[in-house]
């Protein structure tokens, strides 16, 4: 557990670390990790850039610290890929997963400038992408097994891979097509949504034929009046 704030009402070390991941993670999403430098980052805190490296001596700390938090995450929500059974349940798992992207959507937005520095992030995200194919690859075998999608063996993997493609650059097809607003907080509800769907339209050749009425269902129901 955390210490008590000391009595001249400074915050304990370990507080002050969390909160430096709080801020970097709300500034990297804001304005893209390339655009944060640490003088900012401490500026927001309010505290010395030595105050700051202290707790994180380089920039890529705040990186591999966020990074650490969003692996350790997504790896417990992707087992519950082994529970879906229906549209229902991947729509649900999707939109979910969507969620866990977004609170960290600066890696997506930068992946490929982040990948091209950071040796760390480079190997973990390719077991990133092997742990979403593992976990698809579970949805559909759940799906298949429950009647709710036919889908031959030798199509799987295929499949699979273009549903994890898209789940790794929705984001940024997001941001290209809206590059000022479309990362914004108010703008998530709809992309996640968007995103959920997109994948799952990948599935509509092999559903069942109540199970695509019912994914039309709900991408009727959940999009927005304008269309968007």
């Amino acid at each position: 557990m955390p210490r008590a704030p000391s009595q001249d009402g400074q915050e304990s070390p370990r507080r002050t670390a969390e909160r430096i991941l709080e801020v970097t993670l709300e500034l990297f999403n804001r304005f893209g990790e390339p655009n944060v430098s640490t003088t900012l980052i401490s500026a927001e805190l309010h505290i010395s850039p030595g105050n700051l490296y202290y707790h994180y001596p380089a920039k890529d700390e705040l990186i591999n610290s966020l990074f650490d938090r969003y692996e350790r995450g997504l790896g417990e929500l992707l087992h519950a890929a082994d529970d879906v059974r229906d549209v229902e349940d991947a729509w649900f798992f999707l939109h979910t997963l969507f969620e866990r992207i977004w609170a960290y959507r600066f890696l997506y937005r930068d992946l490929n400038d982040l990948l091209s520095k950071n040796r760390r992030l480079e190997t973990h995200f390719q077991q990133v992408l092997r742990n979403k194919t593992r976990a698809i690859k579970a949805l559909l075998d759940g799906m298949s097994r429950s009647g709710a999608l036919h889908i031959d063996s030798r199509e799987t993997e295929a499949t699979a891979t273009s549903m994890v493609v898209v789940l790794t650059y929705w984001l940024s097809y997001e941001y290209v097509r809206d590059p000022r607003h479309a990362l914004e907080p108010e703008s998530a509800q709809h992309a996640l949504l968007r995103g959920a769907q997109h994948v799952l339209q990948l599935l509509v050749p092999y559903l069942e034929p109540a199970q695509r009425a019912h994914l039309i269902a709900l991408a009727t129901a959940y999009t927005p009046a304008s269309g968007t």
